[in-house]
């Protein structure tokens, strides 16, 4: 549930991010490119939130394993680089 979300926030960003862009070209549309870019940029900061949560509610069902072995770089990950 907590990737789903992560990834959902990852997209909703980029997704404002690109449109704000586009927006941005015209002066009649700038003002709603700015929100874009805010709106976007809650999502960029609701990824680091939605991670905190998540490793908070496996270290309260003390899943400290799980925390370890899914994190960017937890073991699993230094182990891919050491397979090639």
């Amino acid at each position: 549930m907590f990737e789903v979300l992560h990834t959902i926030a990852d997209f909703l960003a980029a997704m404002l991010f690109v449109i704000g862009s586009i927006l941005f070209f015209s002066e009649q549309t700038k003002v709603a490119a700015t929100f874009c870019f805010l709106i976007g940029s809650l999502f960029f900061a609701a990824k680091p939130s939605i991670r905190l949560v998540r490793e908070l509610w496996l270290a309260r069902l003390d899943k400290a394993d799980e925390l370890a072995g899914r994190a960017p770089e937890g073991p699993n990950s230094i182990e891919h680089l050491t397979d090639g």
